[in-house]
């Protein structure tokens, strides 16, 4: 099983972060050691000092495809759910400045968070777009709506499957709307799809 992770895929949150708009999608890996599973609390690394949430809408692979035409990229995914891409913004932004890989600030243990609820794409999807939200504290940090993604659920399988072929059980945490800033110890995070709620997780 591979989680792969699609960066900058929200215009405004490339900005929030001084990015390019990206022209083709940008990805990149996290390890199965990374999943955080059944709302367990996520506990803050000793080596960073600077871990941001970052919200995103997750699709799960249905079947075994490569080189996956756009027209069929739908049928390769039925469910979606909600992930939080944690990031130690601190040590990537060090990464970045020595054009280094960023693996150390994203591929960590429990730096992917997924719900344990996957939804029916086609009863979610229902009016073109999906919306979603974090609340930090009872308060929302980020509202993103699938409709604002620069590449689309289909845009992104038939790019990703042209380089990795998709496995069943894969999952593709699907880009950050902006919002994105650092947690810490006693927050308590809840990520929504619409109006169910799928995450639930303390910060320690």
């Amino acid at each position: 099983m591979k989680i792969i992770c699609i960066g900058r895929n929200y215009a405004e949150h490339a900005y929030e972060l001084n990015n390019e708009i990206p022209e083709e999608p940008v990805f990149f890996m996290k390890p199965d050691s990374s999943l955080l599973r059944n709302n367990s609390p996520f506990y803050i690394p000793d080596w960073t000092n600077e871990v941001h949430h970052e919200i995103e809408l997750v699709i799960k692979i249905n079947r075994l495809g490569k080189n996956i035409e756009k027209p069929f990229a739908h049928r390769y995914y039925s469910e979606i759910g909600l992930g939080i891409d944690f990031t130690a913004r601190d040590v990537q932004r060090k990464l970045k400045e020595k054009g280094l890989p960023w693996e150390k600030a994203k591929a960590f243990d429990q730096a992917a968070v997924i719900s344990s609820t996957f939804l029916s794409v086609s009863k979610v999807a229902e009016t073109g777009s999906i919306n979603f939200k974090l609340n930090v504290n009872n308060k929302t940090v980020q509202n993103g709506d699938s409709k604002l993604m620069i590449f689309n659920f289909d845009e992104i399988i038939t790019h990703v499957s042209k380089y990795v072929t998709l496995k069943i059980g894969d999952l593709i945490f699907t880009g950050t709307p902006a919002g994105v800033g650092a947690v810490t110890i006693g927050d308590r995070l809840e990520g929504y799809i619409e109006d169910k709620k799928l995450l639930d997780f303390m910060i320690k």
